[in-house]
């Protein structure tokens, strides 16, 4: 598929980045209510909407080049300065917009990921007894803490 301008595929990654900000915003609640299920159910949806945008980007690319600038973002703006127009600028600003509202729901929700993966990991070392020496392990009968693994003691002899 040909592209005649640079600027024609700047409305389809719109779409597709717009829906992938809300895809996120899904995600960020579904990370503050700790729905794993809910979220197992975002990822291939999200995934397909990335590939979407990768070859519509794509594509973009290679007019630039054509048209003898940078194939990447960073021919957008000397294309837009001299081949583009008021529209096709007004859609550029708006993709860079909505990407930056998608870079910074990335890194709310990998803050939130992080988060319950501390917890996560809190609670299996608590059940697993690997909350470290004398950090209330079990305790016995005379008040003592009790091993709860293996010794590292070694025999001599």
């Amino acid at each position: 598929m040909a592209i005649a301008s640079p600027s024609a595929t700047l409305r389809d990654e719109q779409q597709l980045i717009a829906s992938i900000v809300e895809v996120m915003k899904q995600e960020q609640q579904l990370l503050v209510s700790a729905d794993a299920d809910g979220l197992a159910t975002l990822t291939p949806e999200k995934l397909k909407l990335a590939q979407q945008l990768g070859e519509r980007s794509l594509l973009r690319h290679k007019a630039l080049a054509a048209a003898g600038f940078a194939a990447g973002e960073a021919g957008m703006e000397p294309w837009l300065a001299v081949g583009g127009n008021g529209g096709a600028r007004a859609d550029w600003d708006r993709l860079l917009d909505l990407t930056r509202q998608a870079k910074e729901l990335n890194r709310v929700n990998g803050m939130l990921l992080n988060k319950q993966l501390a917890n996560t990991t809190g609670v299996l070392n608590a059940l697993r007894g690997n909350s470290g020496a004398g950090t209330g392990g079990v305790y016995g009968a005379s008040g003592q803490t009790l091993a709860t693994g293996p010794s590292r003691r070694f025999v001599v002899g």
